[in-house]
């Protein structure tokens, strides 16, 4: 995701020391840091029957102190295909989310409330754009030798504004509503490099507007260093999309991620 999130993408990650130090090792020596984290680069071009260029940039950013620990995540796809028809290249995918987490941690370990916020442009989607903010309790409910599970829950409000030209009433354009918003990851370890995440977000919208699921599941193996190779399915679903569009969307992906 991430949102990764309150781990829904858990900042006590680190690709470097990944199945060497526990987490709380990984905690310690991170703590104070102003930014780490990840990033993620993936770039296709196809030349021959199908002429298309895909790029995609990913990027995890984590700072733990003293009683907080904030994440900061951005995604983004860009895409252009040759259009036999028109003898030109037309883009049929532009999509960029950001979000932001801030974890103010309590007495339990791994637990805490939370403050979470995201925007997102989609220039398919048929909106100009759509966000969404929210707060809540997160925790740790599973810990394992090889697996954990982490969870974030609580009330928030989405918002989303229609694009200039759609054809709609001013109420339409510009919607505003209750929801509840859940998120889950779930992390197993397949062997000393590689881990297998899988990364579920859950908005339940609590004024008859559109209910959001958001779904990753991938693989991810260390390569060498700070390098690794990440293989995801990415599903995402809308339970009310704008008018010609469909309700879901999925994207498979092989990137190259890159720690620090």
């Amino acid at each position: 995701m991430v949102c990764r999130p309150s781990w829904a993408v858990d900042p006590f990650e680190d690709f470097h020391e990944y199945g060497q130090l526990s987490d709380e090792e990984i905690h310690d020596l991170h703590k104070g840091e102003m930014l780490y984290g990840d990033t993620e680069f993936g770039f296709i071009l196809s030349k021959g029957n199908t002429n298309s260029t895909s790029f995609k940039l990913k990027g995890n950013l984590y700072q733990d102190f003293e009683s907080w620990r904030n994440q900061f995540k951005i995604d983004s796809l860009y895409k252009r295909d040759h259009n036999d028809d028109t003898g030109k290249s037309d883009v049929t995918a532009n999509r960029v989310f950001i979000s932001a987490q801030g974890n103010y941690k309590v007495g339990v370990k791994n637990s805490s409330f939370f403050i979470y916020g995201d925007y997102e442009e989609d220039q398919f989607s048929g909106l100009a754009f759509k966000s969404t903010v929210a707060t809540g309790y997160g925790a740790r409910v599973y810990q394992g030798v090889k697996n954990k599970v982490d969870i974030d829950i609580g009330p928030g409000l989405y918002r989303s504004v229609a694009e200039e030209q759609s054809d709609v009433s001013e109420d339409d354009k510009n919607k505003v509503g209750y929801l509840v918003r859940f998120a889950m990851q779930w992390e197993r370890l397949v062997s000393e490099r590689t881990r297998f995440n899988q990364d579920v977000s859950i908005e339940q919208s609590l004024s008859g507007l559109n209910s959001r699921l958001k779904s990753e599941t991938a693989l991810i193996s260390q390569v060498i260093g700070g390098v690794s190779l990440k293989f995801a399915y990415m599903y995402r679903y809308n339970s009310k999309p704008e008018e010609n569009k469909l309700k879901f969307d999925s994207e498979l992906s092989a990137t190259l991620v890159y720690s620090f």
